[in-house]
């Protein structure tokens, strides 16, 4: 078995001691051959004979092998039951982009996590689909679906926008808002507030007209961080209106710009992205409007 040496690869094999007295290899006492290290002249004893490292070991005799160089984490990501493993060689993350500071992966809501698993399951099962086939359709896990619908996993919003647009239903009805009556009365319980990796979303009505339902949102986005949505369902429109701060966000590849009490609107039924352009937090309302499927 050959050894890397440090030694110049041209260089030739050191003679044995006491021939022109220059050091070469000597036996130890064991008989074990030496060689010196051309950068301490340190004797380094050679593994060929046994084929083991000459690294460090372990207490239990594995060599220390450091694993910084990889970037995985051994943290469990509990919203969505995968491991966090971004690909350090390559600077690519399952994540969202994020820029200058950490992204907050947080719970879609806070409290209430039967609940949503609840309405989900009967959604489903009013449309006939298996758990298998959401899970498969909406890209999530089936183990995280199931979770999902037993009340033992808290998704992330990107997770309920996937299985929501899946169902083809508007978020509201898997956080458990209903549309006001005629009269336009307020709803009883405060209204739910929906935390993204950007972006929080207090949703302050939920209205239905002919074949369409609308979501009213009071929108806060952070500076530094990416928030990424998946497509929503077929003919999904998203209309923003900025109060404060600079937004980029639309389509994927294809966003549109609005400063203060400025207007934008895009089809939603494609990936997209909102993105602050500056270090000020953005301040908006944001409607959405689903047509019924």
């Amino acid at each position: 078995m050959l050894h890397d040496s440090p030694m110049d690869s041209g260089a030739q094999s050191p003679r044995p001691a006491g021939e022109t007295g220059t050091p070469g290899r000597s036996a130890t006492g064991d008989g074990t051959p030496e060689r010196l290290t051309a950068d301490t002249g340190t004797p380094e004893r050679l593994a060929a004979d046994t084929g083991t490292s000459n690294r460090p070991a372990t207490d239990d005799g594995t060599p220390d092998r450091p694993t910084a160089d990889i970037g995985t984490s051994d943290r469990p990501a509990a919203d969505t039951g995968t491991s966090e493993r971004p690909t350090a060689d390559t600077g690519m993350s399952d994540r969202p982009a994020m820029a200058g500071r950490d992204a907050l992966v947080r719970p879609a809501v806070d409290g209430g996590t039967l609940d949503i698993g609840r309405r989900i399951r009967r959604l489903r099962e009013e449309r006939g689909i298996s758990l298998s086939a959401l899970a498969r359709g909406a890209g999530v896990g089936k183990a995280t679906l199931s979770g999902l619908e037993n009340g033992t996993r808290n998704p992330t919003l990107e997770t309920l926008w996937a299985i929501t647009a899946e169902l083809g239903v508007p978020l509201a009805m898997a956080v458990g808002a209903t549309p006001v009556d005629a009269g336009g009365s307020e709803a009883a319980e405060a209204p739910p507030v929906i935390h993204g990796t950007a972006a929080e979303g207090t949703l302050l009505q939920v209205f239905e007209d002919e074949g369409v339902t609308y979501e009213l949102y009071r929108m806060v986005i952070r500076p530094g961080v990416t928030q990424v949505s998946p497509a929503h369902h077929e003919g999904v429109t998203e209309h923003m209106t900025v109060f404060a701060g600079t937004l980029s966000a639309g389509p994927i590849g294809a966003p549109l710009r609005a400063g203060p009490g400025e207007h934008i609107s895009w089809r939603s039924d494609v990936p997209h992205a909102y993105v602050v352009l500056g270090d000020q937090e953005v301040h908006a309302s944001l409607l959405i409007r689903y047509p019924r499927r």
